[in-house]
């Protein structure tokens, strides 16, 4: 898809986020944000929707077996942490200096 039609997204690799929706709900424990998949609007965040996969014995793995590993979830079941806040904020985007930032609604205050 070209650039031009590419949703746009708050949230980015890296961010620390609140899991608002689904089985890991938790709005008081931030989260580490892996992966943005914005074609898919999906997010893989660490220790979230775990599932089980089944490997085959390969080269780096020649005994196979059964491993656990994070599967994305959908963007609009997260929301970005405050920490000034200490909670899930809604945020808007601002142009600033050529680039974006991230204001929160809330307190009006740059998210980092």
């Amino acid at each position: 898809m070209k650039q031009r039609f590419q949703p746009k997204f708050n949230i980015k690799k890296g961010d620390d986020v609140v899991v608002i929706a689904g089985d890991d709900k938790n709005r008081t424990t931030p989260k580490k944000v892996l992966a943005v998949y914005p074609q898919k609007g999906r997010v893989l965040v660490a220790g979230v929707n775990m599932v089980t996969k089944h490997l085959k014995p390969n080269a780096k793995n020649p005994q196979g077996g059964i491993v656990q590993e994070e599967a994305a979830i959908n963007i609009s079941n997260v929301m970005l942490w405050d920490a000034k806040e200490k909670k899930g904020v809604r945020v808007s985007r601002e142009r600033k200096d050529g680039g974006f930032s991230r204001i929160s609604k809330k307190s009006g205050q740059e998210v980092k």
